[in-house]
């Protein structure tokens, strides 16, 4: 049984191409990871999540200890056979909802206080629960815990976050290891923070690799800086983490957003976006993001995206999407977010097999002349 192997099968410039092998399946790198916050890919099926390409899934520890309870998915099974996903699954640590619910949480050195979104009930997450939770419901990659806070504090907050997750990190990893027979299973992945500053990401790569982790996740973007702002970053700390390891970047993000993040050496992504802009309406196509509520899609019998392939494209049109989306029949986000899914999938697969020929370059630059060509 293989735990968990990182290999680099080709690289182009600062991207690679490889796999990891765990002992669920193997998930081909770069790779896209559909988020099912609460054990589901938002309207879609397993089997279909599986069709559209996807290897792995990620699953949200703040929502899952909320609803149904972590407990109560253990004593089903755990979380791959609760929601019939045979196959690796990331869970977040909740360091995320941490910030984004900030008015309902207090942090202090032992973890985050916060009251529940759902009902009030005050809850403490800790590194050490966080890491629990993701043992309890079954996870294959746990993310260890950490305080996030946005790009645009103050000086002394982002590096206070910063050094306490560094200390979370370790208060993670040691229960990690002091678990049961899950971490001979399972692997965990540190996260490193810092925001803009290139003294704190290499201040908290530092920690990081001193303490060991199956893999690193760049945390910290995509939560309001902006494109220019993120890609700065991305060039210099993907480098400042152990190159043998896989990379992760959290939260990302737009079609545009992933290309130039592979470029700059990234390995593997997780975002809402396609699940989110589905269930809207939104469809991401070859030549950029569609709304088909637009009222010029009514009588149009073309495929939603004619560059894909997937069943979506293949069975049913422009027309009848627009009209099941207008109407709010279930079955319009239904489709639409199975399409996007197959986007981001087929998205991945082209990058990866541009960096094995040695053509990203070329890939990257087409893509770009056409995506978001035509939108509306």
């Amino acid at each position: 049984m293989t735990r968990f192997a990182f290999s680099i099968a080709a690289t182009d410039g600062a991207a690679r191409t490889g796999a990891i092998a765990m002992r669920r399946g193997e998930i081909h790198t770069p790779a896209f990871m559909p988020v099912g916050t609460a054990a589901t890919v938002k309207a879609m099926k397993p089997d279909d999540v599986r069709a559209a390409g996807a290897q792995i899934i990620l699953g949200n520890t703040y929502h899952l200890l909320l609803r149904p309870g972590a407990e109560r998915v253990a004593r089903l099974g755990g979380l791959h056979r609760f929601m019939g996903w045979d196959r690796p699954i990331l869970t977040d640590s909740g360091g995320y909802q941490v910030m984004s619910l900030s008015e309902l949480s207090k942090v202090t050195e032992e973890g985050v206080t916060f009251r529940s979104h759902l009902d009030g009930t005050r809850h403490l997450l800790t590194p050490e629960r966080s890491t629990e939770v993701q043992r309890l419901l079954g996870s294959d990659i746990v993310m260890c815990f950490d305080e996030l806070v946005p790009a645009t504090a103050d000086a002394d907050a982002r590096r206070s976050a910063m050094e306490r997750s560094m200390r979370w990190a370790r208060r993670s990893r040691d229960a990690f290891l002091a678990g049961d027979a899950h971490a001979e299973e399972a692997a965990q992945f540190g996260i490193q923070q810092g925001a803009l500053d290139r003294d704190l990401r290499q201040a908290s790569a530092d920690a990081l690799l001193a303490i060991g982790f199956d893999g690193y996740a760049v945390g910290g973007l995509a939560v309001g800086e902006g494109q220019g702002a993120m890609f700065a970053v991305l060039d210099y700390a993907p480098g400042l983490l152990d190159p043998a390891k896989p990379r992760y970047l959290m939260g990302v993000g737009k079609p545009d957003d992933i290309v130039g993040a592979v470029e700059r050496g990234i390995d593997m992504f997780d975002c809402v976006l396609p699940t989110r802009s589905g269930r809207t309406g939104q469809a991401f196509t070859a030549d950029g993001p569609l709304n088909i509520r637009n009222a010029r899609f009514a009588e149009d019998e073309g495929p939603l995206d004619p560059a894909c392939g997937c069943p979506v494209c293949a069975t049913w049109s422009r027309a009848y999407l627009h009209h099941l989306v207008r109407a709010g029949e279930m079955l319009g986000a239904m489709l639409m977010t199975e399409h996007n899914i197959a986007f981001y999938q087929g998205l991945m697969a082209g990058l990866r097999g541009a960096i094995g020929d040695g053509r990203l370059a070329q890939f990257a630059g087409e893509f770009r002349a056409r995506y978001g060509a035509r939108r509306g």
